[in-house]
């Protein structure tokens, strides 16, 4: 009786462990971290607070009152590829009218990932606005028009991948000492004013990063330029690979079409000049 009792004992002991273990599992003590805390500083720049559908905190703009100019005229437009709910982190921006940037303090080695959000609500052509973005002093984004990329209202995400490890900070092959602190930079280049309109750091990769909507503009262009890519493979096997950032820099807006490629104003002028010398002609002629 004793020996039967003290098995039960044992087999409630153990059903109750299990779901203990099991419970503590569920509130994420066995599984990986989620998206949101990953994310270890956010920022909605030029705008107000703001949690987007993955559960991201935009924190209000620190430099509000402080350095550069804060805008909400994108909040007039549709934003294409965001959804309705965080087309808000695209309609605000801070621009500078010179270089200016943020200090995220990182307490961590590890892999992470800096995502920028971009939307030209103003300029409708290439070359209006375009900027690079620095990273502790290394160039991460060179020329950056955004206009050219994605064209007018539309969202367009910039990933950086880095990496802290002893001390030292590696991003695009580039190595240096790193104190604690990442500055982001967005510096003045001869077109227009460097800006932002929201930006993040999460640990983890590139695959991480949620994708923005489709683009079918985008996403055609990309197809044919893949296409031409393959037909100019020869003795390749008719392929040719192209180079990693091709997709990011693909030209999708619409180019502002050249007002003057249909001037006809050069044929005109003689015809405006024999019409002015025959009127005077015939009109003596009528008098004589």
């Amino acid at each position: 009786m004793q020996r039967l009792t003290a098995q039960l004992f044992a087999g409630l002991v153990a059903a109750v462990l299990s779901v203990l273990f099991v419970q503590c599992w569920a509130d994420g003590g066995g599984g990986p971290p989620s998206l949101t805390e990953r994310v270890i500083w956010a920022v909605n720049s030029g705008g107000e607070s703001h949690v987007d559908v993955h559960g991201i905190h935009f924190k209000k703009d620190p430099l509000e009152g402080k350095l550069g100019k804060a805008s909400d005229y994108g909040m007039r437009l549709p934003i294409l590829r965001s959804s309705p709910e965080d087309q808000v982190l695209y309609q605000t921006e801070r621009y500078n009218e010179d270089t200016f940037g943020y200090d995220i303090p990182i307490r961590e080695e590890g892999d992470y990932i800096l995502v920028m959000k971009y939307a030209e609500v103003y300029f409708a052509q290439s070359q209006q606005k375009v900027f690079d973005v620095r990273l502790n002093g290394h160039v991460v984004v060179k020329d950056l028009d955004i206009f050219d990329r994605v064209g007018h209202s539309t969202a367009h995400d910039e990933i950086v991948a880095f990496s802290i490890r002893r001390g030292k900070l590696s991003v695009q092959g580039e190595v240096s000492t790193f104190n604690g602190k990442l500055t982001v930079e967005f510096v003045k280049g001869y077109y227009d004013n460097p800006k932002v309109c929201a930006l993040y750091v999460m640990k983890g990769t590139p695959e991480d990063v949620p994708k923005l909507q489709p683009h079918p503009g985008l996403e055609k262009h990309e197809e044919e330029e893949e296409e031409e890519e393959d037909g100019e493979g020869g003795d390749d096997g008719g392929k040719k690979k192209l180079p990693p950032d091709s997709k990011t820099r693909v030209q999708s807006g619409p180019r502002t079409p050249n007002p003057y490629a249909a001037d006809n104003s050069s044929l005109m002028f003689p015809i405006l000049v024999a019409f002015g010398v025959f009127i005077p002609t015939l009109f003596c002629l009528c008098r004589l």
